[in-house]
């Protein structure tokens, strides 16, 4: 069983997350769901033990389904979310991510 770099403390939230910057034909891929109302890059949680650069590669192919390769890490930054909505309504959200540039498909 695979556990995410994530837990949840007395109405917070913090999790590790990688994510792509996936460039195709000059536009950007961006991704939304059912229940929240806005768009995000394309990612998810690290796995206890897992690299960065395996996690954003093994969500952009669940979340897709095609293989991309890692050109090279665009930014790391922290997100706060408070005043959720959504399906993290009411948690105060602390987020550290690690975005990637990924531009290329797998041969």
């Amino acid at each position: 069983m695979e556990y995410n770099c994530c837990f949840t403390n007395d109405g917070k939230w913090f999790r590790y997350r990688a994510a792509a910057i996936i460039v195709e034909e000059g536009c950007v891929l961006f991704a939304k769901n059912e229940i929240d109302d806005y768009f995000y890059s394309i990612g998810g949680a690290v796995h206890m033990g897992e690299i960065a650069e395996d996690a954003v590669k093994r969500e952009v192919f669940e979340e897709t389904g095609v293989e991309y390769e890692v050109d090279h890490l665009a930014v790391i930054h922290e997100n706060f979310f408070n005043d959720n909505r959504g399906s993290l309504k009411n948690m105060d959200c602390h987020e550290i991510e690690r975005v990637n540039i990924n531009i290329y498909k797998s041969a």
